[in-house]
């Protein structure tokens, strides 16, 4: 018999729900750290201060968790075998996969970098096909892969080509960083059964920020100056972790892969938005709406029982 928490976290309604939640967290993500880059007075070429700058937002994460979990009475405590297990995925899913976002997201716009962002979940599905026999790809999850990726491609397209060309440490690192997000969301799953997501998320936003922290200042960074203008805004990014990943390591321990993840497919349709809305960059019109209707039939057609 399922427990409650199972059964509760399965239901599409919940999925859906909660998956959108970090969805728009997570695309919201992308003009705070635009701004974020403005307020920390970090230039273009300041490579390492970026990492330092996601080492603290990530640092500040895991102790929100840590916080939460204890006023809670949520357990954050893993066994020693497990030690090394989520110190992997804080290698892969915070250093590795934000040190190529952060310095991607630099040299690309808000708007441009949430869209290539939402190839994580085009990777996620096709994964998980070879990891979990609950996320076999069949004709219907193709069909809606191949529509939410075409709207994925559709909005960023002017002219029959990328805007403003392509850079490999711009966009490429962006696509890069969601290929590594794709992989550690298997890796999540695989070690979240037996261990407590608060703790899963916790410990690998912590451990993956003091690596980014460490690697930041050995390439020559510095540590932040915090004023009356940037440290809500750095709040705010911790919270954005915290949150999401959180909730996202609950659904993918309940659920299958392609299931969970197929919500990022709206990450882009938030960024796109809200970078219009506070970095002022152009909405792409009519792109915009042919790439709602496809991201959103094939969120539909995947989730159709």
């Amino acid at each position: 018999m399922k427990d409650k928490k199972e059964t509760i976290f399965t239901k599409p309604y919940m999925i859906m729900i909660l998956g959108l939640i970090s969805c728009f967290l997570w695309g919201s993500a992308f003009p705070s750290v635009k701004i974020g880059y403005k307020l920390f007075d970090i230039g273009a070429e300041d490579t390492f201060q970026k990492i330092v700058f996601a080492g603290y937002r990530f640092f500040i994460s895991s102790i929100m968790i840590f916080v939460f979990s204890l006023v809670t009475g949520r357990t954050i405590k893993i066994k020693k075998e497990d030690i090394s297990k989520v110190g992997f995925l804080g290698l892969l899913q915070t250093s590795i996969q934000y040190v190529f976002f952060y310095i991607g997201l630099s040299n690309t716009s808000g708007t441009k970098g949430s869209i290539l962002a939402a190839t994580t979940t085009f990777f996620s599905v096709i994964l998980a096909h070879f990891f979990y026999e609950e996320d076999r790809l069949n004709a219907k999850r193709i069909m809606g892969v191949l529509l939410g990726f075409a709207g994925v491609v559709i909005v960023n397209l002017k002219g029959g080509a990328f805007q403003g060309g392509f850079r490999f440490t711009g966009e490429g690192f962006i696509i890069i960083s969601s290929l590594v997000g794709a992989l550690a969301g298997i890796y999540t799953k695989k070690i979240a059964k037996n261990i407590s997501p608060f703790a899963v998320s916790g410990y690998q936003l912590f451990l993956g920020s003091l690596l980014l922290i460490l690697a930041g200042f050995l390439g020559g960074g510095r540590g932040l100056v915090l004023t009356s203008n940037n440290w809500m805004l750095l709040l705010y990014l911790g919270f954005i972790s915290a949150c999401a990943f959180t909730l996202w390591t609950i659904l993918l321990r309940y659920n299958g892969v392609g299931k969970v993840s197929i919500y990022k497919f709206s990450v882009p349709l938030f960024g796109v938005f809200l970078s219009y809305i506070f970095l002022g960059e152009r909405l792409l019109g009519f792109n915009v709406i042919i790439s709602v209707i496809l991201v959103s039939a094939g969120i539909i057609l995947i989730n159709k029982e």
